[in-house]
């Protein structure tokens, strides 16, 4: 039974362009620089959140038609998985090598050649403290493979064939994973206070960077591709439903930012408090309408490809060009931060272009040839 490969949905990949930006302008931008959208750089933690769910949506959107006809190879699903992650996560550590010296005196011998064993195999998340060793966001990758191993599982979950069953199947996994966020809100495990994206401490470190917390959102995210096939649902429909759910987004972002200091909303916010509206943005781009096709330009394509590129390595590259002092041997400095903001994208679309996208192809040539 021959299955027909999905339809390429340019509105998301787009998307991911604007999230991956989110996220480097909220490591190294000033959100009063911002304007009316100073609520979205300083939540842009939120962002890692989003593409845990649309990882789960892609993955399903994908591989469910696979699944159902029999036809799921599990070794191509790892090759296609590790050839798109792995060598640009090594570039990116490569980069950031001077990290190293770094952790050296922050961690003790023992933690620090646990985190210089974990972080080259992708299990760093497993372990809090060491989530952000050597290189920063390589937290999410490795909650990334560890949902990648529990795709499989869930995909072989029966879901029900009833929308309404399937919202209700949505609302529970969501439901589910604001259980420990609000017990960390009750309980206060690290101490009083009302905690923001400054805060730590060895419970929030566990609650942000532990994979079982990011399993939910990554279950509803293929939820809502089974939601999204289960009937012909009108382009108009699709666009209004986009539109409310980046208006939702963008509430609840600015109602974070207003009440910081009052209202303990950081570790549901984290995750999964956004995942309804992002499901609806993501629900609402998946089809060809009008505001798709304006999003899903050639331009936010193109960067959206390398958004993954963008995310692991602009954190290294701009300690690297400001520890350096780069732009001020070349005389840019002026222009900061717009001309890091600059070269980091181009620096991403380089990193696509010449490793990422060549590493898949090579593995995919050597399975056809297998």
């Amino acid at each position: 039974m021959n299955v027909v490969k999905p339809p390429t949905l340019n509105a998301l990949t787009a998307i991911r362009a604007f999230t991956a930006i989110e996220i480097m302008i909220f490591h190294f931008g000033d959100p009063h620089d911002f304007g009316p959208f100073a609520c979205v750089v300083d939540g842009g933690y939120v962002a890692v959140s989003f593409f845990f769910l649309l990882s789960g949506f892609i993955l399903a959107y994908n591989y469910a038609p696979k699944m159902d006809a029999r036809r799921f190879s599990l070794g191509q699903f790892w090759s296609a998985r590790i050839g798109r992650l792995y060598p640009v996560f090594l570039l990116g550590l490569a980069i950031s090598y001077q990290m190293l010296e770094q952790e050296w005196h922050a961690h003790t011998h023992a933690m620090f050649w646990a985190g210089a064993v974990l972080t080259p195999l992708l299990m760093e998340s497993w372990q809090p403290v060491l989530a952000t060793f050597w290189s920063t966001p390589a937290w999410a990758v490795s909650v990334e493979i560890s949902l990648y191993l529990a795709f499989p599982l869930l995909l072989k979950i029966s879901l029900p064939r009833s929308v309404r069953k399937l919202v209700a199947v949505f609302t529970g996994a969501w439901a589910c994973g604001l259980v420990l966020p609000l017990l960390y809100i009750w309980l206060q495990p690290d101490g009083a206070g009302v905690p923001n994206r400054f805060s730590s401490g060895e419970w929030l470190r566990a609650l942000k960077f532990m994979p079982p917390e990011h399993i939910f959102t990554f279950f509803c995210g293929i939820v809502l591709a089974r939601i999204h096939s289960a009937r012909q649902w009108s382009h108009t429909l699709r666009a209004w439903t986009a539109v409310i759910g980046a208006l939702g987004c963008y509430g609840l972002l600015l109602l974070a930012y207003r009440t910081q200091t009052t209202l303990p909303l950081y570790p549901v916010m984290h995750e999964p408090l956004m995942v309804p509206f992002y499901s609806m943005l993501i629900f609402g781009m998946a089809a060809p309408h009008w505001l798709a096709r304006l999003v899903g330009n050639r331009a936010f394509v193109a960067v959206g490809e390398a958004s993954y590129c963008l995310y692991i390595l602009h954190f290294n590259i701009w300690l690297l060009l400001h520890n350096e002092q780069v732009l001020r041997r070349v005389h840019l400095q002026r222009y900061d931060p717009w001309i890091s903001y600059a070269i980091l994208l181009m620096v991403a679309m380089l990193a696509y272009r010449m490793v990422e996208e060549p590493a898949r192809k090579l593995l995919r040539h050597r399975r056809v040839a297998v």
